[in-house]
């Protein structure tokens, strides 16, 4: 049974981010003979999909997201979802609407996961939190992050290459998206694993492990020695831990 993969990105990315790990991925599934297919979805308001940023919230999100995934793969019973950083607040209900019978793992990359009826910015700690509430200020929508200070937060350690990457990843993003709260009462059944970024400087290990106890535990703990954006820096290995269990069921 072919496989699907998909990306979903965090907040003040495109769905460009995920490129290095998309290639790793397709690589290593065509080495060893794995039948996989791979997609990077965008939220609402970037990119080639159109959409209100500062009116988006989880709900039009995972919607988006669902129709991005019928519209490529309609077919597929064999779902890997993976999302990063912000991406904690729409995956489980992307699983949701897709169901356990479709989706064969949930893996959240150093997501933000808030409490069930939370948000994002009741969650976050310096200093992510000052960033956020800097660029958040008086406005619908946030610009796009500094350079240098995206450069630090995001992608410490990492290569001018990598670092470019994530730069031409970088997009406005709602103000909305973050304040809305979160409900996932339905998300039970799915199998989920955690990948901690030991570097991160925008979510730290201590707090990713707080995140994973809202969620109420996950059934596999993985980490990478890096920083948030782990798909950038670390894209083989994050290639390697995703299809692990495909290669070694």
């Amino acid at each position: 049974m072919t496989a699907l993969i998909v990306f979903i990105h965090g907040g003040q990315h495109t769905g460009h981010c995920w490129q290095p790990t998309q290639a790793y991925v397709n690589q290593l599934a065509q080495y060893h003979g794995i039948s996989l297919r791979t997609l990077a979805v965008n939220l609402p308001g970037r990119a080639n999909q159109a959409g209100d940023l500062s009116k988006l919230d989880i709900e039009q999100a995972t919607r988006s997201v669902l129709d991005q995934i019928e519209a490529f793969d309609s077919d597929s019973q064999n779902i890997i979802l993976v999302g990063h950083s912000m991406a904690g607040i729409t995956l489980p209900n992307v699983a949701i609407g897709l169901g356990t019978d479709k989706v064969r793992e949930v893996v959240f990359l150093a997501c933000c996961v808030p409490p069930q009826g939370k948000a994002v910015v009741d969650t976050l700690r310096p200093p992510i939190s000052w960033v956020t509430a800097l660029l958040m200020r008086n406005r619908h929508v946030s610009k796009p992050m500094p350079t240098a200070l995206a450069k630090w937060l995001f992608t410490n350690g990492a290569s001018a290459q990598q670092h470019q990457v994530m730069i031409d990843s970088l997009c406005s993003e709602s103000n909305y998206l973050p304040k809305d709260t979160v409900d996932r009462s339905q998300f039970k059944g799915f199998r989920t694993r955690w990948i901690v970024t030991q570097k991160d400087r925008s979510l730290s290990p201590k707090l990713q492990q707080s995140f994973i106890k809202n969620l109420g535990g996950v059934d596999r703990i993985d980490s990478l020695n890096t920083c948030h954006n782990a798909m950038i820096t670390e894209p083989e290995a994050l290639a390697n831990l995703l299809l692990s269990e495909l290669i070694s069921p």
